[in-house]
């Protein structure tokens, strides 16, 4: 797959004509003000997104940020990965995984990590094969 991946700064009109109609396929609560919403809080906090373009169409979208913690000291956290329905099994999840993972390794990250929901069996299978497994629980508390 020859796809050309591509940082989408805040204010970048792709971000509503390209990246959220694939990202809404992962996050469908997620409207044109809300997501320049969430980018612009998120971004001082590190928040960047990826892109993935395939003949000028975008196919795939990450989102994704450095944290600092105890745990594992520095990480690069992935909040989105996202492939177009039909695109999917074409190589583009593995080019944003791998792209991520390189930028992980140059900043000094100790681990990629990411948190998929437990009903997304086809995205699992995806992290296995991309040689990801399962280090913990993730729990949470609707408030």
């Amino acid at each position: 797959m020859g796809v050309e991946l591509v940082d989408v700064e805040p204010g970048d009109p792709r971000l509503e004509t390209d990246l959220l109609p694939v990202l809404v396929q992962l996050r469908p609560h997620l409207d044109a003000a809300a997501y320049a919403a969430v980018y612009e809080r998120g971004h001082p906090q590190g928040l960047r997104f990826l892109a993935a373009y395939d003949g000028g169409r975008c196919v795939g979208v990450a989102g994704w940020r450095l944290l600092h913690s105890t745990h594992t000291l520095t990480k690069l956290h992935v909040d989105d990965l996202v492939t177009a329905e039909d695109a999917r099994s074409g190589g583009v999840g593995h080019a944003l995984l791998a792209e991520l993972a390189e930028r992980a390794r140059a900043a000094g990250c100790a681990v990629l990590d990411l948190d998929s929901g437990v009903h997304r069996h086809d995205a699992h299978r995806f992290y296995f094969r991309e040689r990801m497994h399962i280090s913990s629980h993730h729990f949470t508390l609707p408030l």
